[in-house]
């Protein structure tokens, strides 16, 4: 057969090729070189010294910035480290160890289920496994997450408490959330008064176009819709800055930043003020931030359009996947998808396990397998979705 004659041919090329994790390539690194000779002044806006203790909340001027990007008023984020993700694992253990506004007991003291869209970020889902919460899977649509599945578990449910959101460009898929989702994420009855939307903003100022998705603001219309406390907002600039340097953000109402400040106080006497001066002085404003962004999609959006190139050149009648408007990953749909990877893995071609992006790592139908494309050199992504669509190939034809 064809198919396994290119395949046996690809093997014995001998590539090490990586698509595994979503990370910023090195030129995108070398974006933000400027900012290891910053800040020029220790000073922040309201004369402190950023190299003291203080401010558990963050500079103002750094939440100021970001205000906008991630739809919260600058009173109400929170700077984090380099990690949003290990704020959102906070939050997890505060609200199992301490009581959330609104919540009768702690979240370790009763069963906790948290649902979660799919296909999904397989790090959200790897934190409730971690502390034993219950995952129910919820199917994702073009619009966003099935709101007829959802307002029916939260109405029914009050064991669930949480539910994972990755609202603009998903991961994996790239969908951004239609403003009818997020109302009705908004305004749906909850059994339980402390459930919570866990809203990973992650990807709002990352566009690949000049005309990006528009996101409705989930925390003013909870609010509109008297659920104020309903949603925890997190960002960062993991991929907009230095990955290993950047600074993250929470930001939620009045009473769920004073709660998330009553466990942080016990964990830090003050942030990295020297770090977010440096982002400060880097980025300046909001016009600073999208000029920057705008570098990166110039380094990274040839590269989704290599991978869509030679996947329907390749692919197409077999296999389906998206095309986002921003982000940084494409889902890709293909019958027997574990074995695809388990192929690609033979033929040096590494990639996330195909069920990654489901609970437990497990994808029901086996069908879905999340594409990277930052990281490689152009040369190198078109040498492994070339890979990727032999093995496709030799597992289905």
């Amino acid at each position: 057969m064809t198919a396994q004659r290119d395949y046996e041919a690809l093997v014995s090329r001998g590539l090490k090729l990586d698509l595994t994790r979503g990370k910023p390539s090195p030129r995108q690194l070398d974006l933000s070189n400027e900012m290891l000779k910053l800040p020029t002044s220790y000073k922040a806006a309201d004369g402190t010294d950023g190299r003291n203790y203080g401010n558990l909340q963050g500079l103002t001027e750094l939440r100021e910035l970001f205000a906008g990007p991630l739809q919260v008023p600058a009173e109400q984020l929170v700077v984090g480290g380099n990690s949003s993700l290990a704020l959102m694992h906070d939050t997890v253990v505060f609200a199992l160890l301490g009581r959330v506004p609104g919540a009768e007991r702690r979240w370790v003291e009763q069963e906790v289920t948290f649902l979660c869209p799919v296909p999904g970020y397989d790090r959200h889902f790897g934190v409730c496994e971690r502390y034993g919460i219950k995952m129910v899977p919820v199917p994702m649509t073009a619009e966003g997450p099935d709101m007829d599945v959802v307002e029916r578990l939260v109405a029914e449910d009050a064991s669930v408490k949480g539910m994972w959101c990755v609202p603009k460009y998903s991961n994996p898929s790239g969908i951004t959330y239609s403003e009818e989702v997020v109302r009705r994420l908004a305004s749906m009855p909850a059994a339980a008064p402390d459930f919570r939307i866990f809203w990973d903003n992650a990807y709002a100022v990352h566009h690949l176009t000049d005309r990006p998705d528009e996101l409705a603001d989930l925390l003013r219309l909870c609010r509109e819709y008297g659920n104020a406390d309903r949603v925890f907002v997190y960002g960062s600039t993991s991929k907009v800055t230095l990955a290993g340097g950047g600074v993250s953000f929470f930001g939620s109402s009045p009473a769920n930043v004073e709660w998330f400040l009553s466990h942080t106080v016990k964990q830090s006497i003050g942030p990295d003020k020297i770090n977010q001066l440096r982002h400060v002085e880097f980025l300046r404003d909001e016009a600073g931030l999208a000029a920057h962004m705008r570098r990166h999609a110039e380094l990274i959006q040839p590269k989704f359009e290599v991978v869509d190139r030679v996947l329907t050149k390749e692919l197409a009648g077999l296999a389906g996947w998206t095309a986002p408007k921003g982000g940084y990953f494409i889902s890709l749909e293909v019958p027997r998808a574990s074995e695809v990877v388990a192929k690609a893995k033979a033929a040096g071609i590494a990639l996330t396990p195909a069920g990654a992006t489901y609970p437990y790592g497990k994808d029901p139908d086996d069908r879905t397998i999340r594409i990277a494309p930052t990281y490689p050199d152009l040369d190198e992504l078109e040498q492994a979705i070339q890979g990727l669509a032999i093995c496709a190939k030799a597992v289905n034809c």
